[in-house]
C-alpha cells in the first residue's frame, strides 16, 4: 500500500508540472524560443519530480505507518500475543481504531484464558475420575483419553490421541462393541470381559456426540472386576453359611426323629443321640458366634479398648486354656521368648481381641497337628512392634492354598475340617482382628513339615501407660 501511495503522490506532482509546461508551450510561437522553453520545461519536470520524491515518501509513510502497525498487531495477536498493544498518535480516526483494537485484544485474551482454565479444570476432573473416558470421532480416531482409560485399555493416552482406537488397543471385542454402539441412535451399555495377561471385567458406556453426520462418541469404561469378585464372595458366603447351618440342623433333626420313633425308650441309644444333639447344637452356636464376631469386626462395631498387655502373660494364659485338649493328643505346648526380648514386653492392643486371636491360632494348630506333635508360640519385641509366631508340626498347607487361608469358610481339606468341628472362620477372624489392632498376619507352610503364623502388633510405649 505504501508503494501505491508513494507512486500516486509522485505521479500527481509530475502530471501537474507537465500540465503547466504544456500550457506554456501552447502559447509559444514555434520559434527557437519554443525549443528552448520545451527543454526547460522537461528539465523542470525532472527536477520537480526528483524534489517531490521526498514529500511523496513522507506523506505515504505517514499515512501507511498506522495501518502497518495495525496489520502487524493483528498478526501478533493471531500468533497468540494477546498482551500486545498498538499506540497511534496524531490521527484521531486511526487512534480510535487502535483503542478499539486494543480493547478487542484484551477481551479476546480474557476469553482465551477463561477457555484455558475451563479446559484445564475439565482435564483435571477427567484425569481424577475412577472411570476411563475416551472421546473419538466418527472414524474412531481418539480425540482424548484420560489416564484411567489408558490403564483399563492398556495403552498410553498421549500416544493414542490422533490414532485409531483399534490401533491403540488390540482387543477385537472393544472395536466390535464401539462399532455396534455407533450404529445406534441412543446410549449403549455393554459388559466386556477383558482377555489378556490381566483378566478383568468392564462395563462400557458409549454415547454419541450431538450434532449432524455423527461427529463421534464418548466412551466411559468402568472396572467391575472387584464388584464381580465381591459378588462371587457373597454368593459363596451365602452358600457356605447355608451349608454350615444345614449340616448340624440335619443331624439334630435326624436324631430327634430317631428318638421320637422309639429310641427314647432305650437308655443306651437315648444317651448317644442326645449327646449328638448337644454336640451339633454347640457347633451351630459356635458358628453363629463366629459369624456375629466377624460381622462386628468388619463393620467396625467391635469395641476395642486399648491397654498395655504383657505378651508373656497373654501367651501362657492361652496355652493353659488349650493344654487339656493338647494333652489328649499327646501334643507339647511351649511358650518361648526369643533371645534379647524383655520379660515385660507388652503390646498396645485390646486384651480380649488378643486373647481371641491367640486362641484361634492355637486351636487351629491343635486341630491339624498329628498326635505327639509340638506347638510352639514365640515372641520377639522390636523397637515399634512385637512379633508373635505360632508354629506347629502339623500336616502343612499346600502353596497354592496359602493366599486363601484367611478367606471365610475356605478349607484346604473340607471333609477333615468339618470332621474336626471347624467353622472355617477362625483364620478370617484372626486377620480382621490383627488389622483392627493396627497389625498384620502372614503365614508360611510346608506340606508334611508344619505351618507358622506370624502376627505383628504395635508395641506398647511409656507414653501409652
Amino acid at each position: 500500500m505504501f508503494l501505491r501511495l508513494f507512486l500516486t503522490y509522485l505521479i500527481f506532482v509530475v502530471l501537474a508540472v507537465a500540465a503547466v509546461g504544456l500550457l506554456i508551450l501552447q502559447r509559444s510561437d514555434g520559434s527557437d524560443l519554443f525549443f528552448e522553453l520545451g527543454r526547460q520545461v522537461v528539465l523542470a519536470v525532472v527536477v520537480i519530480a526528483l524534489v517531490a520524491v521526498i514529500p511523496a515518501y513522507v506523506l505515504a509513510r505517514r499515512f501507511t505507518r498506522p495501518l502497518d502497525e495495525l496489520t502487524q498487531g493483528a498478526r501478533r495477536v493471531a500468533a497468540g500475543e494477546f498482551d500486545h498493544k498498538i499506540h497511534i498518535s496524531g490521527n484521531r480516526e486511526l487512534s480510535s481504531v487502535a483503542r478499539m483494537f486494543n480493547g478487542m485484544t484484551d477481551h479476546l485474551a480474557e476469553t482465551f484464558r477463561q477457555i484455558e482454565r475451563d479446559r484445564e479444570q475439565l482435564r483435571t476432573i477427567l484425569s481424577g475420575m475412577v472411570e476411563g473416558v475416551v472421546a473419538i470421532d466418527n472414524e474412531q480416531v481418539v480425540l482424548f483419553a484420560n489416564d484411567r482409560a489408558g490403564e483399563l485399555l492398556e495403552f498410553v493416552p498421549t500416544q493414542a490421541v490422533n490414532r485409531k482406537l483399534w490401533e491403540s488397543t488390540r482387543q477385537r471385542a472393544v472395536r466390535e462393541l464401539v462399532e455396534r454402539a455407533l450404529k445406534q441412535d441412543g446410549p449403549h451399555r455393554e459388559e466386556l470381559d477383558w482377555k489378556g495377561p490381566t483378566v478383568k471385567s468392564l462395563v462400557v458406556y458409549v454415547s454419541r456426540l450431538p450434532g449432524p453426520n455423527s461427529p463421534g462418541a464418548v466412551i466411559v469404561l468402568q472396572d467391575t472386576t472387584d464388584l464381580r469378585r465381591l459378588e462371587r464372595l457373597r454368593q459363596d458366603f451365602v452358600a457356605n453359611v447355608s451349608h454350615e447351618l444345614k449340616t448340624p440342623l440335619a443331624n439334630i433333626k435326624s436324631s430327634v426323629e430317631v428318638l421320637m420313633d422309639g429310641a427314647v425308650e432305650d437308655p443306651n441309644a437315648r444317651g448317644m443321640f442326645l449327646e449328638q444333639i448337644a454336640e451339633q447344637a454347640d457347633r451351630q452356636q459356635t458358628l453363629i458366634e463366629d459369624l456375629l464376631s466377624l460381622a462386628r469386626i468388619e463393620a467396625g462395631e467391635y469395641r476395642l479398648e486399648y491397654d498395655p498387655v504383657g505378651v508373656e502373660d497373654a501367651v501362657h494364659a492361652c496355652l493353659d486354656r488349650h493344654r487339656t485338649r493338647a494333652e489328649t493328643k499327646g501334643l507339647t505346648l511351649d511358650g518361648v521368648a526369643l533371645s534379647g526380648c524383655p520379660i515385660d514386653a507388652a503390646v498396645w492392643v485390646d486384651e480380649e481381641g488378643l486373647a481371641q486371636l491367640l486362641d484361634n491360632l492355637v486351636d487351629n494348630a491343635i486341630k491339624y497337628t498329628p498326635d505327639n506333635g509340638r506347638i510352639t508360640v514365640r515372641w520377639q519385641a522390636g523397637p515399634q512392634n512385637v512379633l508373635i509366631e505360632v508354629e506347629d508340626t502339623g500336616i502343612g498347607i499346600p502353596e497354592r492354598d496359602l493366599p486363601r487361608v484367611f478367606e471365610r469358610f475356605y478349607r484346604v481339606d473340607k471333609a477333615r475340617s468339618r470332621e474336626m468341628g471347624g467353622t472355617g472362620l477362625g483364620l478370617a477372624i484372626v486377620k480382621h482382628l490383627a488389622q483392627a489392632m493396627r497389625g498384620q498376619v502372614r503365614v508360611t507352610s510346608e506340606v508334611g513339615v508344619g505351618t507358622k503364623f506370624a502376627v505383628t502388633l504395635p508395641r506398647s510405649t511409656p507414653d501409652d501407660q
